[in-house]
Parts: C-alpha cells; structure tokens; sequence
C-alpha cells in the first residue's frame, strides 16, 4: 500500500474554503500515479514537490486532466506550504523564486511573450459585446490568450466547447477576459476547459502577463490587484507588479484540511 500525506491550501485568500484550493503531496508521489491522484483532488492543480536543497525543490504540477509545465498559485501555495524563506522552484516550464512568510508569498515570473490576435470568436464565444484588444501569452509554457474588454464580464456564461476550440486557434491553453476598474484595480475571469477546468478561481501564471497587458491597452499602473472568482464562490486577491524583467505575483495562503491518500 503507498502512503501519500497531502495538504490543501487556499491560495490568493486570508482565510480557508475561499480562494484557489491546491493539494500538495508532501510524499514522494510514484509517477504512474500522478495523474490520477490530480484527479482525484479534483482541485484546479495539485503539486508533487522533492526538495532538493535547503532553499530549492523540484514540482510537479498536474490539473485534472493535463500536467503542466508551469502555474502561479501552485508554486505560491506550494513553497508556502514547504516553510517560510525565499524557495528556488524547478518545474518544467520554469525556474522561479518564489518568498513565502507566514502569510503568503510572492514568486518572480519570467516575461511572457505576447502575439496579437483577432478577438472575435473569442468575444462570440464569451458572450461579450466587444473587445479593446486581444493576445496570447506564453509564460513559462503555459499559454493564455487575455482578452481585454469595457463591458461588464460577472453575468458571462462562455459556451465552453466554443471556447476551447477559440483558445486552440489563437495558440492558448485557456481564455482570460480581463476588464479594468480602476488604475489599480481588474476584474479578470479564466476558462480552461481544456485542461478539465471550466473557470479557474485564480490564476497567478496568467496574473503577470494580464497585468503587462492592462498598462499596454489601457495604461494601467504598475501594481494592480485581481478580482477573480467570486462569480464561482471562491474570491481570489491577486496582487501583481507588472513591470518587464521584474514582474511578481503573489498573495495570502491560508491552510485548510491535511490528510493522507491510502493507495
């Protein structure tokens, strides 16, 4: 029989049962059996962490239907749950630093690479009105394609086989529409369909780049906060400095169950 301890922590959130939940198993985890255990979960991403050092590891990262190479609440809430310093983490896609504390923490992020696309059948298939602009960007592997928009976006219901088949098109893994508030503030939501999440409560890998988008289309400040989640039940505080060669994401990370999966 194998063993696995796990943890589940609320990242992007001051308290439990709010945020984007992440399981972490805390033991070594056989490969075979990654993907299923991800499944079972059923959370947005579950992380495989080995340290590797006293200030460095190695991760995993499986959503339920796909591992990926890289993901931003992941790697916060995983080096939080690892102990508060400053975390040297390796995944596929990425080698970042990611500070935790006792209350969060906050990962660097490479610049993501940005390529214009049309919007429209992403607009069609949000159910928006209409778009400021549109583009996809790769961070550390992953792909996004951010679509930035005047209109209120909390009443949206995507047509998701539209969309997954839109975000193909365009070269993303999953669609973010993001609309600015104010000079500091967005309200963003993400659809991954095709990794087996319909809407992500928090996203931090696409944080960076949507935050380097809002200053490129609307002049946006250089630190802002996500409002993400809330129209799933799961409110999520982003804070990100979107600034090129030093963007950072980060936020609170509040623990919430502990157990051990018996395989």
């Amino acid at each position: 029989m194998t063993r696995l301890r796990y943890r589940i922590v609320d990242v992007f959130s001051a308290r439990p049962l709010s945020g984007n939940a992440l399981c972490v198993v805390l033991d070594p985890c056989p490969e075979s059996l990654m993907q299923a255990v991800a499944r079972e979960a059923n959370l947005s991403e579950t992380t495989f962490p080995v340290i590797t050092a006293d200030d460095a590891y190695d991760v995993r990262i499986f959503a339920p239907g796909m591992e990926l190479p890289f993901a931003g609440h992941p790697s916060i809430g995983t080096a939080w749950t690892l102990g508060p310093r400053a975390w040297t983490q390796t995944s596929a896609g990425a080698t970042v630093v990611v500070e935790a504390d006792a209350d969060g923490a906050v990962m660097t992020q490479p610049d993501a690479e940005f390529t214009d696309v049309d919007p429209q059948s992403l607009v069609d298939a949000l159910g928006l009105p209409g778009s400021d602009a549109a583009a996809t960007a790769v961070v550390g592997g992953m792909s996004f394609t951010i679509v930035a928009t005047q209109a209120p976006i909390d009443a949206l219901q995507p047509r998701m086989a539209d969309l997954a088949t839109a975000a193909s098109a365009a070269g993303g893994v999953g669609v973010a529409t993001v609309r600015r508030l104010s000079d500091t503030e967005l309200h963003v939501r993400v659809f991954v369909p095709g990794a087996g999440v319909p809407e992500d409560p928090g996203t931090g890998s696409a944080a960076g780049p949507i935050g380097v988008f809002a200053r490129k289309v609307w002049g946006t400040a250089a630190d802002v906060t996500i409002a993400q989640g809330a129209e799933i039940g799961r409110p999520c505080r982003i804070d990100v400095h979107a600034e090129l060669g030093g963007v950072r994401v980060g936020g609170r990370v509040s623990g919430c169950a502990e157990g051990t999966f018996t395989l």
